[in-house]
């Protein structure tokens, strides 16, 4: 048979096959009209757009990659130095400040821990703590235990809203803080009972030091004070300040988020303590001094006072007191013009307590001696002026211990006189001896603000004025460099610079003593007795000017003053100056006490009414604190006058 070349065999003939028709398709859809005409609709193309992400993704990624090389390769130290600063808190630490105390070692000025009360005013805004008056509210808690008044404190609170900090008070005591911390604790119980809100939460405290005073206003004048910024501001606080206050230290502390990492770097350079320093001053003897000044300044209405306590053998000083005074621990209330020392810083003319350098140029010299005659008469024409006594008298026969126990103004120029062949040379030899005795010159404390006084040339000594410096008038000086003149007699005529220390103690322990003071020799000792014989015909002789200043069982050497005054705001002569200075017991000199009163304007003024019984009040007290036995022996009673027939 024959094949196809598909090799598929080839259909028989038959019978034709019958067509199956096909099922019927369902008619089309019909097409959806296209918009705008008959264009077929066409989707973008993505891809540039992704590759326009894929660019900006990439420009993104490389600012980010170039910033990190600059902050990790570049500037890497910079940026580690900020982040340092930010880190590393550094906090000062203060040196405690050394003690002042009196020569037994009482404490006078010591320190004690204190608080600055602050506050943070961003707390108590009315958008943070969803209240008005809030600020008000917390000044009226806080203002009875701060003492100050509600307004001062809520205008603290309110000035800078935006704040984080303000004190509020500063240097307050442990009781202080203590009282605060009760009231936040009621604030924050009242706030958690949704009573109110928490005005008090941001009140917070510093920790600092502050300086008291333990005795209030005793021996203010000597110890000073320290100002706000913890220096001295005055008296042995302030010439002493460096010694005092020590050295600050340092510590530096990792921080995160204001509070101190636990197990950060700390690096810390420990506070050096202040040295303490011991006065020459005893507590007790100084208490009766400014109580003794204090009540006669009052009593007599004056302007103010002074009294000065020295052991004459070794010039130190046991009591400088002033009235009035002023309470270190309240500055706040002191008055500013009894800020200071007036005792060192006051420059006045002593009067008559300074004839007894002008008898001592005479003695020295070998002019007179106690027993020499003088006569006095009532006025005495010299230069410009005629010249007389306190009070009128006839002729007086006095002897030189009776000028002097007299106060005889007419008497000492007369003896002034003596001293050369002329007054000019008078005049030389007087200036020589008042330097010696220290006046015009420092006294070598060194006290801030001290006066040397004045003490003119003697070649400037002209018209009456060279004849009113014998007894006191036309120089100047302070109150301890009159107590060094009379100590200076009482120690056998050699002078000891005064000496308000006795030596430091630094925080080791160790104590140094103070420079041994200079001694110099001004008169001989036997002019010296002389004088010291002299003064005790002032106290005991019934014709002295200073019988008020009489202690029982004491020998008592002293002399009145009583000067015009020159008024320090007018420059002229107004008032007077009423003084007292002398030694006891004289026969075996212990104690020098000086007493000035400045202006005194009711009842007397004169120096033996006023200051007569001060004196004699201190001295009493210094000899029996002192334990000084009492005189064995009675005054020798030198002749005050002489019979001229």
């Amino acid at each position: 048979m024959p094949q196809n070349p598909g090799g598929r065999p080839p259909r028989q003939p038959g019978p034709a096959r019958r067509r199956v028709p096909e099922p019927a398709r369902p008619p089309a859809r019909p097409a959806r009209p296209k918009a705008g005409g008959d264009r077929p609709l066409r989707l973008g193309n993505p891809r540039p757009r992704l590759r326009m992400v894929g660019f900006g993704l990439t420009l993104v990624l490389l600012v980010f990659t170039v910033r990190l090389l600059q902050v990790q390769a570049f500037d890497a130290s910079a940026y580690a130095a900020r982040a340092n600063v930010n880190r590393y808190i550094p906090v000062t630490l203060a040196a405690e400040r050394g003690t002042i105390t009196d020569r037994s070692g009482v404490d006078l000025a010591t320190t004690v821990d204190a608080y600055d009360i602050t506050a943070a005013p961003d707390l108590l805004t009315p958008e943070r703590i969803k209240t008005e008056g809030a600020a008000r509210r917390a000044a009226a808690l806080l203002a009875p235990v701060l003492g100050e008044r509600p307004s001062v404190l809520e205008q603290k609170l309110t000035a800078n809203p935006k704040s984080k900090y303000v004190v509020l008070a500063r240097r307050q005591p442990p009781r202080v803080w203590n009282q605060i911390k009760e009231l936040k604790k009621a604030a924050a119980a009242r706030a958690q009972r949704k009573e109110g809100p928490d005005v008090l939460a941001g009140v917070n405290r510093e920790p600092h030091s502050k300086r008291v005073y333990p005795n209030g206003g005793l021996a203010a004048g000597i110890l000073g004070f320290v100002n706000a910024e913890g220096r001295g501001g005055g008296g042995i606080e302030a010439q002493f300040d460096r010694v005092l206050a020590g050295r600050d230290g340092k510590l530096v502390y990792a921080q995160s988020g204001g509070r101190q990492v636990p197990t950060g770097d700390v690096k810390e350079q420990p506070a050096v303590p202040g040295s303490d320093i011991e006065l020459t001053i005893d507590r007790d003897i100084q208490w009766a001094a400014q109580n003794a000044i204090a009540r006669q300044v009052q009593e007599s209405a004056a302007d103010r006072g002074y009294v000065v306590v020295q052991d004459n053998r070794t010039g130190e000083i046991l009591a400088m007191a002033n009235a009035p005074g002023y309470d270190p621990n309240d500055l706040a209330h002191a008055d500013g013009d009894a800020l200071g020392n007036a005792a060192l810083q006051d420059a006045y003319e002593p009067g008559s307590v300074s004839k007894v350098m002008t008898m001592a140029a005479v003695l020295e010299e070998g002019a007179a001696t106690p027993m020499t005659h003088v006569e006095v008469p009532n006025r005495l024409p010299r230069a410009d002026r005629s010249f007389a006594d306190d009070v009128d008298h006839p002729t007086w026969h006095l002897t030189l211990n009776g000028v002097l126990a007299k106060s005889s103004n007419i008497g000492t120029i007369l003896a002034a006189e003596q001293l050369g062949k002329d007054q000019g040379r008078a005049n030389e030899v007087l200036y020589s001896y008042l330097r010696k005795f220290g006046v015009g010159e420092p006294t070598g404390l060194g006290f801030p603000g001290e006066t040397p006084g004045i003490l003119a040339q003697p070649a400037k000594w002209e018209g009456s004025r060279q004849y009113t410096i014998p007894f006191g008038q036309g120089l100047s000086l302070n109150a301890v460099q009159a107590a060094s003149v009379y100590s200076t007699i009482a120690n056998g005529g050699e002078r000891v610079r005064p000496t308000l220390v006795r030596g430091t103690k630094g925080p080791d322990g160790r104590f140094t003593p103070a420079p041994v003071p200079e001694r110099t020799r001004v008169i001989s000792d036997r002019t010296a007795r002389e004088l010291a014989t002299m003064l005790e015909s002032v106290v005991d002789d019934r014709e002295g000017t200073g019988t008020k200043a009489k202690i029982p069982g004491y020998r008592v050497a002293g002399k009145t003053g009583t000067s015009n005054r020159v008024d320090p705001g007018t420059g002229r002569y107004h008032g007077y100056t009423a003084s007292f200075a002398g030694f006891a017991p004289a026969d075996q000199p212990r104690v020098t006490v000086y007493c000035a009163i400045q202006n005194p304007t009711k009842g007397s003024y004169f120096g033996g009414q006023i200051c007569g019984p001060v004196y004699k009040q201190v001295m009493e007290f210094a000899l029996k604190t002192l334990q000084v036995p009492p005189s064995g022996t009675q005054p020798p009673r030198l002749p005050v006058s002489y019979d001229d027939e």
